[in-house]
C-alpha cells in the first residue's frame, strides 16, 4: 500500500495494530478522522491519551476504575462476603447489565493456558486466596467461560480454596460449551448467575 504522505502511513500502521483492524479499514478510519472537525479528531485523541494514563486497576478486585476503589467495592449495599470470579472487565458489564448479582467481583485478568504461556502466577489468584483468608468471603462464585481454559482455570482455585472450607459455586450451564461470556445474552447470563450450583457438582458432568 503506498502513501502520499508519512505521516498519514504511520497513523494508518498504529490503528491496524487494534485487534480486527486490518491495514484498509485502518486507512478508511484514518481518512473518516480527517475529515471530521479538528476538535472532535482532538477530543478522541486526548480521551486515549487520559484513559492510558489515568487508568486505574481496584486494589481490592482488579476492576478498571478511576479511583483506588472501584464503584462496585465502594458500595456500601453490595455484598462484600460474595465473590464472583471472572475472566476481565467485559464480564464484569456483561453481569452488571443482567441487573441479577449484588455481590463482589474479582478480575482475574486471563485465564490459565498453558500453550499461550499464562500460568496461576500470571493471574491475581494469589491475591484471591489472601482475600479469602483474611476472612468474610462466605462464597466464591467461578463465572469463566465454559471452555477448556475456563474450566481448567476453575479447578486451580477451587484446589487452592479447597482448605478454607467456604461455599464455592459456578454459574448454571445456560452458557453454553465452548461460549465467551461476554457474546451471552442477558437474560441467559442473569439466570445462569441466579441458578448457580456448587463447583463440586460441575465436576461430575
Amino acid at each position: 500500500m503506498d502513501f502520499s504522505s508519512k505521516l498519514l502511513e504511520q497513523a494508518v500502521y498504529e490503528m491496524s495494530q487494534l485487534p480486527g483492524i486490518g491495514k484498509r479499514t485502518a486507512l478508511r478510519l484514518v481518512l473518516h478522522l480527517l475529515r471530521q472537525n479538528e476538535n472532535q479528531t482532538l477530543q478522541l485523541a486526548e480521551a486515549l491519551t487520559n484513559l492510558r494514563t489515568g487508568i486505574k486497576f481496584c486494589k481490592n478486585c482488579h476492576n478498571i476504575s478511576d479511583t483506588e476503589l472501584c464503584e462496585i467495592c465502594a458500595n456500601p449495599n453490595r455484598e462484600a462476603s460474595i465473590v464472583c470470579v471472572v475472566e476481565d472487565v467485559r464480564d464484569v458489564m456483561a453481569i452488571e447489565n443482567t441487573s441479577q448479582y449484588r455481590g463482589h467481583y474479582h478480575v482475574l485478568g486471563g485465564k490459565i493456558s498453558p500453550l499461550d504461556g499464562v500460568g496461576p502466577q500470571d493471574l491475581t489468584i494469589q491475591s484471591l486466596k489472601e482475600k479469602v483468608k483474611s476472612g468474610g468471603v462466605e462464597e466464591v462464585i467461578f463465572a469463566l467461560s465454559s471452555t477448556m481454559e475456563g474450566d481448567t482455570t476453575n479447578f486451580y482455585i477451587y484446589r487452592q480454596l479447597e482448605e478454607f472450607g467456604i461455599k464455592t459455586s459456578t454459574i448454571a450451564r445456560g452458557i453454553a460449551v465452548g461460549d465467551e461470556l461476554e457474546y451471552a445474552d442477558e437474560v441467559t447470563l442473569g439466570r445462569s448467575i441466579l441458578h448457580r450450583i456448587p463447583f463440586e457438582n460441575s465436576l461430575k458432568n
